[in-house]
């Protein structure tokens, strides 16, 4: 079959791989038929180059038909239509209960002490060949599939393996009261998303970024927007003008560990991908470094006792954060990878009928 795959740093290339085929009864394959390239793909591409290995296949944002079932995969039948979450998860065990797959007991990365396992995503996270290629397979498939109706195309469904449930929590997590006022910092796929379902939840959105054309998408869609390379330094007291002198009750950022603003830790970054891997490995894990000016902005934004939603990638273990400033403010902070299969009964009939997030 034809996969995107990993050979280098800065290098991906359309390859041949090998069909996967079913290795435990609880597996199905699934033949895709849409999938997506996700801003954390362009962390394999060059800061996490160190855990990945030549012909490694991309992607976890894939949906397709289900083409073989394993003996022990509940209702999951062949022909039907799927989409797949990008973490694997068996849906049984505590944490699972807990609806925290991104932290399943079954296929927790423990060799790293990680979470729950991800499809196309490095040594890290489990090694599993991605969804960037003609066929799929889908370990523990009865929890790690979504099935979703004939009709309309791909591009309606698509979004539930990751960036709606991911902008979901995002959301959720930021718990902005009713009435409130969000601040989403990065526009990407991921702030765009978060901004519509805060809107669909009656939040006013003050969206921030450098980008001219996400910024004018976003206008166009009705959201207050400020640009960051207009405002620079100042971002923090024009968005406190606008919110009474306080600051927005939430900041989503929506940015993560590849910010602009931050040129030392960017340089380090990139030294430390084109190390041989045994020395970049531990580097990585012990001493990394994000770039953190659009967390910083975070915390000096939203206002006192507000809380901060951090659903873009951090990955450093060494990152400075100024905690006299979060514990004198009384911020709240919460994170982490989006537990999908928690939120799509929430999202799914928001899908079905009319476009009511216009992921069209």
């Amino acid at each position: 079959m034809k996969a995107v795959t990993w050979q280098g740093r800065r290098d991906v290339q359309v390859q041949d791989a090998p069909e996967p085929v079913l290795q435990k009864a609880t597996d199905a394959i699934i033949r895709v038929t849409t999938t997506n390239i996700c801003g954390s793909d362009l962390h394999l591409y060059e800061p996490l180059a160190a855990f990945m290995e030549p012909g490694d296949v991309l992607g976890h944002e894939a949906m397709g038909i289900v083409e073989e079932t394993g003996g022990d995969v509940g209702d999951v039948a062949v022909g039907d239509r799927v989409v797949i979450p990008f973490q694997i998860a068996c849906g049984e065990c505590w944490m699972c209960q807990q609806k925290l797959p991104t932290q399943c007991e079954t296929t927790q990365v423990r060799q790293h002490d990680n979470g729950a396992a991800l499809f196309g995503y490095s040594t890290l996270y489990g090694h599993v060949p991605g969804g960037q290629a003609q066929y799929l397979r889908v370990p523990h498939a009865r929890f790690t599939t979504i099935k979703v109706p004939e009709g309309p195309p791909d591009e309606r469904f698509v979004y539930l393996s990751d960036v709606l449930p991911t902008a979901w929590q995002a959301v959720a997590y930021a718990g902005v009261p009713k009435d409130g006022t969000v601040a989403v910092l990065g526009l990407g796929p991921i702030g765009q998303m978060s901004s519509r379902v805060a809107r669909h939840h009656g939040i006013r959105v003050l969206g921030i970024d450098v980008d001219h054309d996400r910024l004018l998408r976003a206008e166009r869609l009705g959201f207050e927007v400020l640009d960051l390379s207009v405002h620079g330094d100042a971002i923090v007291d024009v968005v406190r003008d606008l919110t009474d002198g306080r600051g927005p009750d939430a900041v989503i950022d929506a940015v993560g560990m590849e910010a602009h603003g931050s040129p030392g830790v960017a340089m380090l970054q990139r030294s430390t991908s084109i190390l041989p891997d045994a020395i970049a490995r531990p580097l990585m894990l012990r001493a990394g470094m994000d770039r953190m000016s659009a967390l910083h902005t975070a915390i000096d934004m939203v206002r006192r006792g507000g809380t901060i939603s951090i659903i873009g990638v951090y990955g450093g273990a060494m990152d400075p954060m100024p905690m006299i400033k979060l514990f004198d403010k009384q911020i709240q902070i919460r994170m982490g990878q989006a537990n999908v299969k928690t939120w799509t009964d929430d999202i799914l009939p928001l899908l079905e009928g009319a476009d009511v997030l216009g992921v069209d």
